[in-house]
Formats: C-alpha cells, sequence, structure tokens
C-alpha cells in the first residue's frame, strides 16, 4: 500500500501514533491524517522515507525526536512541535504556541504564520546537521533563548507587529537569529548582540527564504533585499560571570 488515509475524529493519541507506526513498517509512504484534534506525539520518533499530511489540529510535541519523514500539517499546531527533532521536516500552515522547534538539533521547521513564546529554545547544531526554524509571521518573547546553534529566520509577512517582545536570544552562545526589519536594542537578551546583515548574507540564506515561500505559494522577491537585523552571541559563554567567585 503506498497510501493510507486515518480519521483520527475522537480517537486517542497511543492507538492513533500505533498505526501510523504500523503503517510505516509496512512501507507506506504516504499517510493522511484527517479530523485531528489535539492529539499528542504524532511521529513521534519516526523513522524512514514517508510524507504525512495532517487535516486539524495536532498537539503537543508533534514529530519529536523524529527523523527522515515529511510532516504538513493544514491547520495551526500545539506547543513544541519539532521538539528534540533530529531530521526531516515540519510545514506548518498556519501558527504554533510556545517551544517550536525546543532542543531541535537537525532538519527544518517551517510555520506559516506566527508561534508562541521560547520558539528555538536550546536549538542546537549536531555534528554535521543544523537544524533550521523559519517563521513567517512573528514570534513572542524569549525567541533563541539559550541557542547553541542553528538558523531561525523570522521573515514578518504577517498583520501583527514585528517583534515587539524582550529576551531575543537569551543565553544566545551559537547560532544566529535573522529577523527582517529593525530590531530594538532593548528588545536583546543576555549575550545577545546585533552585527550587520551583508549581501553575502542574503545571498546565504536566499536558498532558504526560497524554499520556505515556495512550500507555501509565496512570491519570494519583496523578500530579497538587505532588511533583515541578524543576532549572534557575544560570546561563547554568556553566563560564566555568574560561576566565579572572588
Amino acid at each position: 500500500m503506498e497510501k493510507m488515509v486515518i480519521d483520527a475524529k475522537g480517537m486517542h493519541y497511543t492507538p492513533l501514533n500505533k498505526q501510523i507506526r504500523k503503517a510505516v513498517a509496512a512501507g507506506v509512504k504516504e499517510i493522511e491524517i484527517n479530523n485531528v484534534l489535539g492529539q499528542r506525539f504524532i511521529a513521534n520518533g519516526l523513522r524512514g522515507d514517508v510524507k504525512i499530511t495532517i487535516n486539524g489540529i495536532p498537539g503537543g510535541d508533534l514529530c519529536m525526536f523524529m527523523n527522515g519523514p515529511e510532516c504538513t500539517v493544514h491547520g495551526d499546531c500545539e506547543h513544541a512541535p519539532g521538539n528534540t527533532m533530529d531530521g526531516g521536516m515540519i510545514i506548518v500552515h498556519g501558527s504554533a504556541g510556545d517551544a517550536v522547534a525546543h532542543s531541535m538539533r537537525g532538519g527544518k521547521v517551517y510555520i506559516r504564520n506566527n508561534i508562541g513564546y521560547r520558539g528555538g529554545i536550546h536549538m542546537k547544531e549536531y555534528e554535521s546537521k543544523k537544524p533550521t526554524l523559519v517563521i513567517g509571521g512573528t514570534s513572542h518573547a524569549f525567541l533563541g533563548e539559550y541557542m547553541a546553534g542553528g538558523l531561525i529566520l523570522v521573515l514578518g509577512m504577517g498583520s501583527q507587529p514585528l517583534m515587539e517582545d524582550r529576551g531575543i536570544g537569551s543565553g544566545i552562545h551559537g547560532g544566529e537569529i535573522v529577523i527582517r526589519g529593525k530590531v530594538a536594542d532593548r528588545l536583546l537578551g543576555v549575550g545577545a548582540i546585533k552585527t550587520e546583515f551583508t549581501e553575502s548574507d542574503l545571498e546565504r540564506l536566499s536558498p532558504v527564504i526560497e524554499d520556505f515561500c515556495s512550500r507555501f505559494g509565496i512570491d519570494p522577491s519583496p523578500l530579497m533585499d538587505i532588511n533583515y537585523t541578524r543576532i549572534v552571541p557575544s560570546s561563547s559563554r554568556p553566563f560564566a560571570g555568574k560561576y566565579t567567585w572572588e
């Protein structure tokens, strides 16, 4: 069987996930899940070459520990999609809650609209893997908190004001946060500094922008300029002074 369709209406997340795992183990390459409403842990730890389409609103920790599959959500998403994800892709045609891409260490998470608080917290590069979180709209406070590696890109295409919450990059000690438009100094967290966004940076990130836009049918041309703010660590040990005694 190449494709399986699952009706998740009223289904507890445990039998739903068992059914998904069984289908992948049997060689199913495409799974469509309809009437999803809050079921947690979908595709948790899943491996393999499979595409999953979710119609509805998945619950927390979507694709946690996943490595390989591609998961597309036609709807919003609750907290922590991509938690500790090792590889693969999540594409959300809506908004997502808090802690998106928590501790993510590989793969890509694309959110069409907005996310909540602490997006990209503890993101890290792992060996040759570099995680990528792209947000089409905006984010709330503490974006990229304790970030240790990877890329967070905020495109600011929505109707909400762009980045008005504080704590951006608080405790960042690796990776980079790139936000379209200007970012006030008062919004930066401890250990985060702004640096110039150059034509070279745009050239480097253009494939990411183009790929994101292609997934949502967006024209990327308005985003192809240097009107971005790049935020990086001021130090690899931003809180070192907190642990010294005289």
